[in-house]
């Protein structure tokens, strides 16, 4: 059950290769590679992305010929259509994302595939071209490039297998000539992939920016992470994955004190929240009232306070508030309650809360709501923001809301993790503002018992 979904040409389908022919495969790839009956090809280079990357998602969707593009480790468009079309054909929900239940599936209905054919093995899918759709992935049509795809995979060490294929999204063009996107695919135990971490800096195109998208928890392959690390010039991460948040947020600023330039997805998450937080106190009447505040609320969906913590480092690090403690309350909402002083001494607290929804957003743990507020009555500082789908009932509640200016949040569009891998590829700069929130929410963390 192939799933078309976007218009991409396969210039070359995956094609298994030794490790010391990966360059004259791919340089074999473009030598005439020109369609009779369609556009020539051009090999681009703008960019090397490496994608570490232990899901199996992909690479079992297309086992079971659900998904037909580059196993990439990149969950876009086609992904999430291969996962629909999985969904469907198990009689699960719908929803495009991937849970335990139908990793189940998957992994049991190759399994009975396998038995089927006697030991014979499964014929590989088709890499065929997409006749239908939309648009192609983000990263292909947006940022043409060389992506190196890192599989680590469980069992014994048998070394490094490597494939490598070629995809062009159609409507991306120069002239007469498709702009494609180069796939090396390298699997092998954890250990294997770190013996190969210098052909992997090799592969990477000299003189072009060099990214690498860590999709694992930080501490898994420490030394593949950080060799990889030496050798870009950003290393993309997301938060909202992180099965430790507390401890990989710290993880992270200790990188960036080694001079690792970070980029956090879920950070960019938070640009609208922070853009109307300042617009909020932006009227001249109001700019002096942002000193007043003293009390701050932040409820989000529970499951990962990332997105919380570092919404309080920047307000912290904007207002010059410094942590001082932290305690927790616990129970149904995960309550921390955070002490921290601003530069005259005054005592500021802030309220973390993780609020059971039915429903989450796009990323685990997405902010539900804000309240800015004082001790100080006669103050004109009490703010109230809230996303637009999850409104402000509990920030409106106790009473004296009606003294309070209310806002809500439209999010960005494209807040998806391709989409802001695909912004995050278009630039590679350090990012000072995240930079030094990150380093009070930290402190935050270490306040910690």
């Amino acid at each position: 059950m192939a799933t078309q979904t976007t218009p991409l040409v396969s210039l070359q389908a995956p094609k298994d290769v030794s490790l010391g022919q990966i360059e004259a495969e791919l340089a074999q790839i473009w030598q005439g590679a020109v369609s009779e009956n369609g556009p020539g090809a051009m090999r681009a280079a703008t960019f090397s992305l490496v994608v570490y990357a232990p899901e199996k998602t992909q690479q079992l969707l297309a086992t079971l010929g659900f998904y037909t593009g580059p196993i990439d480790g990149i969950d876009g468009p086609r992904t999430r259509a291969a996962i629909r079309a999985a969904q469907s054909a198990y009689n699960l929900p719908e929803n495009g994302k991937v849970n335990e239940q139908l990793l189940e599936n998957l992994r049991q209905d190759l399994a009975e595939r396998q038995t089927q054919l006697d030991g014979n093995g499964m014929a590989q899918p088709e890499y065929a071209v997409d006749a239908v759709g939309a648009i192609a992935d983000d990263i292909a049509n947006q940022n043409p490039c060389r992506i190196i795809s890192l599989f680590p995979v469980a069992g014994e060490d048998t070394g490094v297998t490597a494939q490598v294929s070629a995809y062009c999204p159609i409507n991306k063009r120069s002239e007469n000539m498709l702009i494609c996107c180069e796939y090396i695919t390298l699997k092998g135990t954890e250990a294997a992939l770190e013996r190969v971490s210098s052909l992997v800096t090799t592969l990477m195109i000299s003189e072009l920016p060099k990214f690498i998208w860590w999709k694992a928890p930080l501490i898994q392959n420490p030394q593949l992470f950080e060799g990889l690390a030496i050798a870009s010039d950003c290393m993309i991460v997301d938060s909202d994955r992180f099965p430790e948040p507390k401890i990989d947020l710290l993880h992270l600023q200790e990188l960036i004190e080694k001079g690792v330039n970070i980029a956090d997805l879920n950070w960019r998450r938070l640009a609208a929240w922070q853009e109307l937080t300042a617009e909020a106190f932006d009227p001249p009447e109001r700019r002096s009232a942002i000193g007043e505040v003293d009390r701050v609320t932040l409820d989000y969906e529970k499951g990962n306070p990332a997105q919380a913590l570092m919404f309080l480092g920047w307000l912290s690090s904007r207002l010059q508030w410094q942590p001082i403690g932290i305690t927790a309350q616990g129970g149904d909402y995960d309550i921390y309650h955070v002490h921290l002083i601003a530069a005259d001494q005054r005592q500021i607290e802030a309220e973390l809360a993780a609020i059971p929804t039915a429903m989450t957003g796009e990323a685990l743990g997405d902010l539900i709501d804000i309240k800015l507020m004082s001790t100080n009555q006669a103050a004109n500082c009490c703010t109230i923001i809230c996303s637009e789908t999850g409104g402000c009932m509990r920030m409106e509640a106790g009473g004296g809301a009606e003294t309070c200016q209310t806002f809500q949040v439209s999010p960005l569009p494209d807040q998806t993790q391709e989409g802001l891998l695909s912004q995050q590829l278009l630039r590679w700069g350090r990012d000072v503002l995240y930079e030094e929130s990150l380093a009070v929410t930290a402190e935050i963390l270490r306040h910690i018992k």
